[in-house]
């Protein structure tokens, strides 16, 4: 059976290898604007199904996935409570600031703010490591997975892989709760 998803291709995977080993490690992060401290998109070589294939993978921090679930929340209560609600995007001007929000904008940005304060007061989102695998995607495997890690550094990912590829990855089944920190209101 010929497999189109290229990322089981043995000379793509030779490929990523060679790579991999200049490069003197277990994955290649991809160059993306995403990328941050606190979340990662890499490429590794691992097994699915008893194959080979290259994983599009992208490890973030749970503090990260936490605030993105509560963002969400927020979204999803603002959009019931204002008829006219329009996801709100941010973008800058020819100077690089951002321009200002119109009054809608700004009133459904403080319902929103207030909506994520009280739900880290009430502590209802919580989150918990994990790795979910999608086998759908159109180059390799795509897998997410959330650390409860600080930063998600060359380390934290070289780590990851080794121990994934090994079956040994152990994940923290405790469920957490994030607060923002108060830099964090400012941005």
């Amino acid at each position: 059976m010929g497999h189109l998803n290229k990322g089981y291709d043995e000379l793509v995977l030779k490929e990523y290898q060679k790579k991999m080993k200049e490069a003197g490690t277990n994955h290649l992060v991809i160059d993306s604007e995403d990328n941050s401290d606190e979340y990662v998109n890499f490429y590794f070589i691992g097994k699915y199904e008893g194959r080979d294939v290259l994983y599009d993978a992208v490890l973030y921090t749970l503090r990260l996935h936490h605030n993105s679930e509560l963002y969400e929340i927020a979204e999803h209560r603002a959009a019931n409570h204002f008829p006219e609600f329009k996801s709100i995007k941010y973008e800058e001007d020819e100077n690089g600031d951002l321009e200002i929000l119109d009054s809608l904008e700004e009133e459904i940005g403080l319902f929103m703010a207030e909506v994520i304060t009280e739900l880290e007061e009430e502590g209802d989102i919580k989150v918990q490591e994990h790795v979910e695998i999608d086998p759908k995607v159109d180059f390799g495997v795509g897998l997410d997975a959330g650390l409860n890690v600080d930063k998600i550094s060359p380390t934290v990912i070289s780590k990851f892989v080794k121990s994934y590829n090994e079956d040994s990855l152990k994940l923290d089944q405790t469920m957490y709760s994030f607060q923002t920190e108060d830099e964090e209101l400012v941005k």
